[in-house]
């Protein structure tokens, strides 16, 4: 296995002979073929990817600001040098035939935030300016036909760094955050006169000297209802229905800050049905060090945090168990794949989130195996030729593959910058969906449930078919909740390993499976899922399922 070799020193490459055995440790490199491949889909988006979904109708919605003036895409017959309505800002990529299609914005969505409806609607909140307290929809379809429509409803609360996150009550959002609000509200209010709460978790975790440093907090739904909720380095359990803390964590190990614009990223592990989805482990990667804002405003860019902490959250005394990355890294993507493995990926080794704030593009993606032995985790995977710096994002894709745009540290649309404006588009290829490994792939996956319903029902049981070449390995049957991903955010993102109770091979050389879906909202808010059976680790195509409430 070859090795790479990573200084712990900021400034000490020129001395890595020298320094070799005293400062440096071993990650692996992936070996040729396992280390995944990247290939360019578009040369041009039209816009920058600084906002990011995937609808169950395989599409994906891109966009970014009104207020950045002329894009790379122009709307319809108009005077481009006198008009800004000219410009397109928000576009939907359609996977199968690899083409964009542009959308109006109406109001300004600057890094706002969003979440999915049970029926696969996007309810998209904030922004800046005109659009701070603005409520979107997008309703996706497969004839071209769908368009952005903003709510006559409002927000309580200017909300520009905000985070949305789904509730188990049938389309619910919690919001929470922003600048200069320190307050959490619901979408859609339950009574005309509901306001916005106070939150003073977020007065406690705000630091004024950089701008916030708890600006998106990370949020994620716990299997007993309650919210976990990260800022700055400070996390709490919280009781969104009674409005008060259940728990405070202990606090991240370590200097520096985890959330905007110190812009490091979280996610929840697997949950399983072999513990009746009860324990519940986040893991939170990266970051920047203490004082990194005001540095970056004056030119000087600080090495960003290189280790990640993960803590048991359902434990009786949680702490947190720090490890090292295979190198410093700011506004990464981190994004559950298939084989419940975590991929990080985009960012920068110094500096921070924000207008031209940072330095060092991190090319390598990692890969995370969160199962294997601490020291063994981490894998360096293939290195990609762009840079994906700030509001660059990163998305699963049904087929396995990882959805990558974006990259705009620069106020407006700016193509001759040390970090230009990035329209590309590409895919990052993990080792898994390379066709050697289609004698392990389920094939041709169907899914079959009671179609009187619009869904599957919590506990129901469903069919699931798929051929398979060989004999079934370790098989698993796991649905993934697509996120809404922004600024290194994935809010809503979950997998599930579901419980199959029979399996059995057809004369007809079919495998079938009867497959539990899980219990309760609380575990799976309703809404469409990608649904992968998972054999010896390599996962089929994904197909869309429904989890729906009786």
């Amino acid at each position: 296995m070859k090795r790479l070799f990573i200084s712990l020193e900021r400034g000490k490459s020129m001395f890595f002979l020298q320094f070799l055995l005293i400062n440096f440790c071993c990650f692996a490199i992936a070996d040729q073929g396992r280390g995944g491949t990247w290939n360019l889909l578009l040369n041009s988006s039209g816009v920058v990817a600084m906002h990011m979904v995937v609808t169950y109708h395989d599409t994906v919605i891109m966009f970014d600001q009104t207020g950045a003036g002329p894009s790379g895409l122009q709307l319809g017959e108009c005077n481009r040098d006198s008009d800004p309505t000219c410009w397109a800002h928000s576009v939907e990529y359609d996977i199968a035939s690899n083409s964009i299609r542009p959308m109006v914005l109406k109001t300004d969505t600057w890094c706002s935030s969003g979440a999915f409806l049970s029926n696969g609607t996007l309810v998209q909140t904030g922004g800046h300016g005109d659009g701070a307290r603005r409520i979107r929809y997008f309703r996706p379809c497969s004839n071209g036909h769908c368009w952005w429509h903003e709510s006559h409803e409002a927000l309580s609360n200017d909300r520009w760094y905000a985070t949305n996150q789904i509730l188990p009550e049938t389309d619910r959002v919690f919001v929470i955050g922003g600048l200069n609000a320190l307050t959490y509200e619901f979408v859609p209010k339950s009574s005309p006169n509901e306001g916005a709460f106070n939150m003073q978790f977020l007065h406690e975790t705000r630091d004024r000297r950089e701008e916030g440093d708890n600006l998106y907090p990370f949020v994620h739904l716990m299997p007993d209802g309650n919210l976990f909720i990260f800022a700055n380095r400070e996390s709490i359990l919280f009781d969104y229905n009674n409005h008060n803390v259940v728990k405070h964590f202990p606090r991240i190990p370590g200097e520096g800050a985890r959330s905007y614009p110190s812009t490091g990223s979280s996610v929840m592990l697997p949950l399983t049905y072999e513990d009746g989805f009860s324990r519940v482990e986040v893991l939170i990667c990266g970051g920047s060090a203490s004082g990194a804002y005001e540095a970056a405003r004056r030119g000087d860019m600080y090495q960003a945090l290189r280790t990640c902490a993960r803590m048991v959250l359902t434990d009786e005394n949680p702490e947190w168990s720090v490890e090292e990355m295979p190198g410093p890294r700011v506004m990464n993507d981190m994004i559950l794949l298939p084989t419940s493995d975590v991929l990080i990926i985009n960012g920068a080794s110094h500096g921070c989130a924000g207008w031209d704030h940072a330095d060092r593009p991190v090319l390598h993606p990692y890969l995370y195996k969160p199962y294997q032995t601490n020291g063994s985790r981490f894998t360096v995977l293939q290195r990609s030729n762009i840079p994906r710096m700030y509001h660059s994002s990163a998305v699963l894709l049904p087929d396995g593959r990882v959805f990558v745009a974006g990259s705009n540290p620069n106020r407006r649309y700016l193509f001759d910058a040390r970090f230009p404006t990035e329209l590309r588009v590409e895919t990052f290829s993990p080792h898994y969906t390379d066709p050697f490994y289609d004698f392990k792939r389920a094939q041709n996956v169907t899914v079959k449930f009671n179609h009187t319903h619009l869904g599957i029902r919590y506990g129901e049981e469903f069919l699931v078919q798929f051929d398979l070449a060989r004999r079934p390995d370790v098989l698993e049957f796991n649905a993934y909740a697509p996120p809404f991903t922004t600024h290194s955010l994935s809010m809503g993102q979950r997998l599930l390993k579901l419980q199959c109770t029979n399996f059995t091979r057809h004369v007809d050389g079919r495998m079938r499976a009867s497959v539990v879906a899980p219990p309760s909202p609380v575990v799976a808010p309703s809404g469409y899922y990608m649904f992968t059976v998972v054999n010896g680790g390599i996962p089929s195509a994904a197909k869309w399922i429904r989890f729906i409430q009786g």
